[in-house]
């Protein structure tokens, strides 16, 4: 009788995940579905309120879940906030923001705004936990929520172009840097997502119709898209992969 390979688990039972920016949106979704999947999940954001309420959701459904008030700019409490647990299995680097407009109307604040949040805290942020991960000998998934617009051009975007770009090659290098250590970094690279912060700019009828060209599958994402991969990057499933960008665009980037 042939023998026959077996899938590798998607299941996560046993491991620590931190989620950031994980209040709403993308970053609650992911929160879930890795509790889904049985990973212990730690969900950070600068609102206290937003991930309380998202810890105790995830509790009421049969999930593990715990809440930090942590402001990921604030690289001192970023520091603070690893040295008081033992290291994570898995970090979903999400904290994010964006500020579309024009290049000749773009300010100084606006650049310190978006790529201190996008790209600076996700560097320190990953150092400290990977540091942990490395000095006690965890191996461990770091998934980073890049976006297609890190692997193309969007006019009036190129502050959060430039954030995602960066946030790209970061994990490529970083994936180079930790596979000695059994550490694997991989970027999820979404369409445009339905969420609470995006929903205001869909009220835009002509600026809906474009981007709805562009998304070969006729319509925008939603965070359940993205629940699917997160897991799969974050298991024994991807075992193999690292220095990847995994493109949830309904084939924006493949004309």
């Amino acid at each position: 009788m042939t023998d026959l390979p077996k899938t590798p688990s998607f299941e996560l039972k046993g491991k620590r995940a931190l989620i950031t920016g994980a209040s709403r949106g993308i970053g609650l979704a992911a929160a879930a579905a890795l509790a889904q999947a049985g990973a212990e999940v730690t969900l950070v954001a600068r609102s206290q309120d937003g991930i309380q309420q998202a810890a105790e959701a995830i509790n009421s459904a049969g999930g593990n879940a715990h809440y930090e008030k942590l402001d990921v700019t604030q690289l001192e409490k970023v520091k603070a906030f690893f040295t008081n647990q033992p290291a994570f299995n898995i970090l979903v680097n999400n904290a994010g923001t964006n500020r579309p407009k024009p290049l000749t109307e773009v300010t100084e604040d606006d650049y310190d705004t978006v790529l201190d949040l996008n790209l600076k805290s996700a560097i320190f942020v990953t150092q400290a936990c990977a540091k942990q991960m490395i000095e006690e000998k965890v191996l461990g998934s770091i998934i980073h929520l890049s976006s297609q617009l890190g692997l193309v051009g969007s006019s009036g975007r190129s502050l959060y172009c430039a954030s995602k770009w960066g946030l790209e090659g970061f994990s490529k290098a970083l994936a180079l840097e930790l596979a000695p250590h059994g550490i694997r970094s991989n970027t999820v690279c979404p369409t445009y997502i339905e969420t609470p912060l995006t929903k205001p700019y869909f009220e835009d009828k002509v600026f809906l119709e474009r981007i709805l060209k562009n998304i070969k599958l006729g319509r925008l994402g939603q965070v359940e898209d993205l629940m699917g991969p997160i897991v799969f990057l974050a298991s024994e499933a991807s075992a193999l992969m690292t220095g990847s960008s995994t493109v949830v665009d309904g084939g924006w980037t493949a004309e």
